[in-house]
């Protein structure tokens, strides 16, 4: 598996695991235009984990462009979830924040109703910082969840196995 920049191609790929029933309630779908903007923005990063068959999962990170080093991972899908690449896959974007992007912090959010993300995150060694009760509107349910949110220090990252 490898990391390399979204290209537009990649837009159908992005916008199908957004769309998709089970990605709908906590991931936001984003137009092509939008998808776009992300490519030449300073302060986001597209990102397309594939293998010799093509895309299995992408990425999208907040860079702010202020010096301090916290590093947002905003979006995260994978292709296939359940066949047991979910944690190689968190750890390189988790590692790509830390090696390519010099993260000194590292935060993500996931719904309070999205228990799976949530496991796969402490199982990466994100610290659970907080949860925003009634924070998020998410369309596809329809109603307000609570926002929870994970955080990583660099010295965390060096430390795991």
């Amino acid at each position: 598996m490898k990391l390399r920049p979204a290209l537009p191609a990649d837009f159908g790929f992005i916008r199908g695991l957004a769309g998709r029933a089970e990605y709908a309630p906590f991931i936001t779908d984003d137009d092509e235009a939008k998808l776009a903007s992300y490519l030449t923005d300073p302060a986001a990063r597209l990102l397309i984990w594939q293998d010799d068959q093509g895309p299995r999962g992408f990425a999208l990170y907040a860079v702010p462009q202020d010096g301090a080093g916290v590093v947002e991972l905003r979006r995260l899908a994978l292709d296939m979830a359940g066949r047991g690449e979910g944690q190689a896959f968190l750890r390189a974007m988790i590692d790509y924040a830390f090696q390519e992007l010099a993260a000194q912090r590292l935060w993500l959010d996931a719904s309070g109703e999205n228990l799976r993300a949530q496991a796969a995150y402490a199982r990466a060694g994100f610290t659970l910082e907080g949860r925003l009760r009634g924070h998020w509107y998410r369309p596809a349910l329809g109603r307000v969840v609570d926002m929870m949110l994970y955080g990583m220090m660099r010295d965390e990252w060096r430390a795991k196995p």
